[in-house]
């Protein structure tokens, strides 16, 4: 009688068998070659063959995943980032419906992303930093010269967890339909030229861990943004730095008790600190750097049991005011958000 591990051998030979001689749907072969067709010379020359998922002795073309769904082979996932592509974004990309890791990032892709990205129905991870592997979906266009507003259709991508956008041209406001996303936690959208106020319904997505809209022409203030009850209830990152926000900090942001992370430098904020926020459990980073911010500091926040950096610098709070640590530039890791 086979043993265990014989019967498991015998089912993953069959499963190479099995996807050895399944076709590739011609849908997504006509994407891929069209793709090919408009990519320069640097993704090109890896990718041999009519076939992208392989043929015969020839491999899958770098950066394309195919799995097997009955009897043919469809794409999942196009990696083909850092190889300078130039020109607009491959709007045949659309075509591949299976897909649901999409990253192309640090290249040179110009122009908008096209409103068909709504069809991309599986699509978890919409990316554009460089991330470790994890068994995510992805979509990653961060750093390329995008441009045009960011589409309201990427609402319709409803098992999207990660969305990096950064680092490109995007204008116009942020799409409020990007809160129809339920399962959406990670959110970059800094280094653009976003303008208007953030949507306080972004607020009622319930696994947002990490909001970084820094580095934008944004106004409002943080009273609008957590107008809603509850608002933010799993967030643990907020960076809205290098904005034009306005306002005071309202004691309301104590209720997001998952902050970790507040990065408020370089706005137009005013007033007092409220005593509330230094009773954020998890508070660890603090900045307030660059600011209008007035009065005293609360002792509390300098007994808080987590809080590492506090950076007042730039500010008219009165004498005898201290920061916390010592200041650096906040940059925190992919590793840091794999769950």
């Amino acid at each position: 009688m086979a043993s265990r591990c014989e019967l498991l051998l015998i089912c993953v030979f069959s499963l190479l068998i099995a996807f050895a001689h399944s076709k590739t749907l011609k849908r997504d072969v006509k994407a891929l070659n069209e793709i090919k067709a408009s990519l320069g010379w640097r993704v090109v020359y890896s990718w041999v063959g009519d076939d992208p998922c392989g043929d015969g002795d020839l491999p899958p073309w770098s950066g394309v995943t195919c799995s097997t769904q009955g009897d043919y082979r469809v794409v999942t996932e196009l990696e083909v980032y850092a190889v300078s592509i130039v020109g607009p974004f491959p709007i045949a990309v659309t075509n591949l419906l299976d897909l649901t890791r999409l990253d192309l990032h640090n290249n040179k892709l110009t122009g908008p992303i096209p409103p068909q990205i709504g069809r991309l129905k599986r699509l978890k991870v919409l990316y554009d930093p460089i991330l470790f592997r994890v068994n995510l979906a992805l979509t990653n266009l961060r750093w390329n010269k995008l441009q045009d507003v960011i589409p309201p259709e990427i609402g319709e991508l409803k098992r999207l967890t990660h969305l990096y956008l950064s680092f490109n041209s995007f204008k116009g406001e942020i799409p409020k339909e990007l809160a129809a996303l339920p399962e959406l936690r990670y959110l970059y959208l800094q280094e653009n030229r976003l303008i208007g106020r953030i949507p306080a319904e972004l607020g009622t997505l319930q696994n947002l861990r990490h909001l970084d809209v820094g580095n934008n022409h944004l106004v409002g203030t943080i009273r609008e943004l957590i107008r809603f009850d509850g608002s933010f209830p799993a967030l643990r990152n907020l960076y809205l730095n290098n904005n034009y926000l306005s306002g005071g900090i309202p004691a309301q942001l104590s209720n997001l008790t998952n902050l970790e992370i507040v990065y408020l430098s370089y706005n137009k904020f005013i007033g007092n600190i409220p005593f509330a926020i230094a009773h954020i459990p998890k508070l660890t980073y603090l900045y307030l750097d660059h600011n209008q911010f007035t009065g005293r500091i609360p002792d509390a926040f300098y007994k808080h049991p987590f809080l590492k950096e506090m950076y007042i610098e730039g500010n008219m709070f009165k004498s005898g005011v201290n920061p916390i640590g010592t200041h650096k530039v906040l940059e925190v890791s992919d590793a840091d958000f794999a769950v």
